[in-house]
C-alpha cells in the first residue's frame, strides 16, 4: 500500500519529539548536536544555528551509517541530536529516520526562522 507525504510526516511527528528554541539551546548548552538537514545554498542564504552540522536530507542515511564509506564520525547513535529545516517537515522526516537507524535520543526544533524569531543565534556561511 503506498504512503502519502502527510502520512510519512504525521508519523514522523508522533515519533520525534518536538522541543522549543529554549529547549534545545538548553541542550546545546549540555553538548547536544545540532544538525542542519537543509541543502547548502538555503544555508548560504539564511545562515546557520552556530556549530551546527550540516547534512542535506539527500544525503543522511549515508552520513549517518558507521558502516557507510561516507560516514561522519560527528554522528554516534548515543548522542544527542537536536535537528532542524526551513520549516519542521524536513527535519522531522529526518529524526524519524535516525530513530530508525537506531539513534534514540532525538528532536526535532523545527524551522530555521523558529530559531531566529526566537532570538537564537545565527552565523553565516
Amino acid at each position: 500500500m503506498a504512503i502519502s507525504v502527510k502520512q510519512m510526516l504525521e508519523a514522523a511527528n508522533a515519533a520525534v519529539p518536538k522541543i522549543t528554541p529554549a529547549q534545545a539551546k538548553e541542550m546545546i548548552g549540555k553538548g547536544a548536536l545540532v544538525l542542519d538537514v537543509r541543502d547548502a545554498p538555503e544555508i548560504e542564504k539564511s545562515g546557520k544555528i552556530p556549530g551546527a552540522l550540516n547534512v542535506s536530507r539527500g544525503m543522511l542515511e549515508f552520513r549517518a551509517d558507521p558502516d557507510s564509506p561516507y560516514h561522519d564520525k560527528a554522528l554516534a547513535r548515543d548522542k544527542t541530536v537536536i535537528l532542524y529545516c526551513a520549516s519542521g517537515g524536513r527535519s522531522a522526516l529526518a529524526g524519524k529516520l535516525l530513530q530508525d537507524m537506531g539513534y534514540s535520543h532525538v528532536y526535532n526544533v523545527g524551522g530555521f526562522k523558529d530559531w531566529v524569531d526566537a532570538g537564537g543565534a545565527t552565523e553565516k556561511v
